[in-house]
């Protein structure tokens, strides 16, 4: 476990925005091999699973503007951080929804597990970020269909029109 304090800095991007530095010698320690997972605690109050990423300049970690307004913190606020290593399988916890379909439907499972790590990671993102015990199960089964409707050639584009299509049919 690693310990630092930082300040919230802004990128000047349309793409990124809230983020703090992390210095060179603790990303060298937290980083093994390509994998730059970790559990990101901010002010003893918070924690998620994050990437320590690099820019032109220094290593940083993204603070999305959900986690801002659950904090208060704005633009040069300093932060304590706690970074552990996150060791687990997919960098989320897998939703029991999706796991046991994986268990049960060794096509999905084979799809599943042919995608890239940050693929794997947005999948089960989707299902998690519902509450919704039932609306988790749509969306396991919708992504179970389509992996296997597009042959694991994941296209984010259907697999949100399968989504919908799921959430308008009773289970």
């Amino acid at each position: 476990m690693k310990k630092l304090t930082s300040k919230i800095r802004k990128f000047d991007s349309n793409l990124w925005y809230y983020h703090f530095s992390i210095p060179d010698e603790i990303a060298k320690e937290v980083i093994i091999g390509d994998n730059k997972r970790v559990i990101c605690t901010v002010n003893g109050e918070f924690s998620w699973p994050a990437a320590i990423m690099k820019s032109e300049h220094y290593w940083f970690i993204l603070v999305n503007k959900s986690t801002m307004n659950k904090l208060s913190l704005q633009e040069g606020a300093s932060v304590e951080v706690t970074l552990e290593k996150d060791n687990s399988t997919y960098g989320f916890e897998m939703p029991e929804e999706f796991q046991a379909l994986i268990d049960q439907d060794d096509e999905v499972s084979q799809y599943f597990h042919q995608l890239t790590k940050g693929k794997q990671r947005s999948l089960i993102y989707i299902i998690t970020k519902v509450k919704s015990p039932d609306s988790r199960l749509r969306k396991a089964l919708a992504i179970g269909y389509h992996l296997k409707d597009v042959q694991g050639n994941l296209n984010f584009k259907l697999l949100n029109e399968t989504i919908k299509a799921f959430n308008n049919k009773a289970l």
